[in-house]
């Protein structure tokens, strides 16, 4: 384990050791500095911060609940709890972060709202808290994507947003998000990116990550109310890596409390098989950040696969890269296959059915079961639910709804 933890992270260049920063165009910078500032303020401010706080319990329904899952606590012989993130308005995490940025984009008197999104639950939030805010929004998502999450296209658009398909690349969400940005670079005076996962360049891993604490705070409290202690291991699935950071960051200092994410290991280890970053990758940059990013020899970025849309990402956050690095935190693989017998799982022992995404925790409980002993505490980061994987799920497994 590692010894200690810089004062401040990230620094006040936006790394995390020696990821993170800022690798944009020049007419960004203006802008990032601008949000840093706002934020900044705002962190300082009451009335923001009681504004946030009352949206997310009048409106998003936090708390979400701390579920005791005792089929697969009997089963793995582990007291299991879920963190239930599915329970929130929107179905899942995505809208902590999508009310934070929205209100943070009226401070910046910026009416016109920009997003990416891959399994669309990001999409949905986003589009949700433009709806409650009067802002217009504006949704980039890959046509694979949009094939695969249909139901969430369609959810977008009943809320008011323009979804606008991305036919470049892999058609999935690194080329939503660099139409993102692009689209960004061109209207910034106008437009905010409320950019979804806690990566980018600096300050949105920082700012998305402290938007998404407030899941780690209330299990923090939750768990020391239930068992009268912390957990032994917190257990999330990892794609740009918001929702795990948002669980595992209010636990820093708590030495004792081992975090594990589980990366999506796809169909193959080949590369264009897979979007496990740490078991693939290698240190780049990308989209605004250095992190370990999927690709070759040459630098150029390799396409990903996984049966969840949410996690087939070619980089990770700067924050889970330094983690990794000095070994506060371990990532697994969890392959399509087991990701699925994960949301069966889930499913039959405790009558939940979870996001694919969310299906990769689930999908290596076993393995971190083992690495623990018997009566261990685990939490497990249900991100969202999974209404709007069913017909892909089905599709996947050859079911004809």
């Amino acid at each position: 384990m590692a010894q200690g933890r810089p004062k401040q992270l990230p620094d006040a260049s936006g790394r995390f050791g020696r990821y993170g920063g800022r690798y944009v165009p020049e007419t960004l910078i203006p802008a990032l500095d601008e949000i840093t500032a706002a934020y900044a303020a705002a962190k300082k401010d009451k009335a923001f911060q009681k504004q946030f706080r009352d949206l997310l319990k009048d409106f998003v329904g936090r708390p979400t609940p701390l579920t005791f899952a005792a089929r697969l606590s009997d089963k793995y012989k582990r007291r299991i709890w879920l963190k239930r993130e599915d329970l929130n308005h929107t179905g899942a995490h995505k809208i902590n972060n999508a009310i934070g940025q929205g209100l943070l984009a009226l401070k910046l008197k910026k009416q016109r709202i920009i997003a990416e999104t891959g399994a669309g639950q990001h999409g949905v939030a986003t589009a949700t808290a433009c709806a409650l805010l009067g802002l217009k929004c504006h949704v980039y998502m890959g046509t694979e994507d949009m094939r695969r999450q249909a139901p969430n296209v369609f959810r977008m658009r009943l809320l008011g947003a323009e979804v606008i398909g991305v036919n470049s690349g892999t058609h999935t969400l690194k080329d939503a998000v660099n139409e993102a940005l692009r689209d960004w670079v061109t209207n910034v005076e106008s437009t905010h990116y409320i950019l979804g996962s806690a990566l980018g360049p600096h300050p949105f891993p920082m700012m998305v990550r402290d938007f998404q604490s407030v899941i780690g705070r209330e299990a923090r409290a939750q768990i020391l109310k239930a068992e009268g202690r912390l957990p032994d291991v917190l257990l999330a699935c990892v794609g740009g890596g918001s929702n795990s950071i948002g669980l595992f960051h209010p636990f820093m200092k708590d030495k004792s409390v081992r975090f594990i994410g589980a990366e999506a290991g796809g169909r193959g280890n080949a590369l264009g098989e897979h979007a496990a970053r740490f078991s693939g990758g290698s240190f780049g940059v990308f989209q605004g950040m250095a992190s370990y990013v999927l690709q070759n020899e040459d630098g150029q970025v390799m396409g990903t696969h996984s049966v969840s849309a949410g996690l087939d990402y070619a980089s990770i956050g700067p924050e889970h890269a330094w983690m990794r690095d000095t070994k506060r935190a371990e990532y697994l693989r969890c392959s399509d296959e087991r990701a699925l017998a994960g949301l069966h799982l889930l499913a039959e022992s405790e009558g939940i059915i979870p996001a694919l995404e969310s299906s990769h925790a689930i999908g290596i409980l076993d393995e971190v079961a083992a690495k623990t002993r018997k009566g261990a505490i685990i939490i497990v980061n249900i991100s969202g639910r999974g209404d709007k994987d069913v017909a892909e799920v089905a599709r996947f497994e050859g079911v004809k709804l």
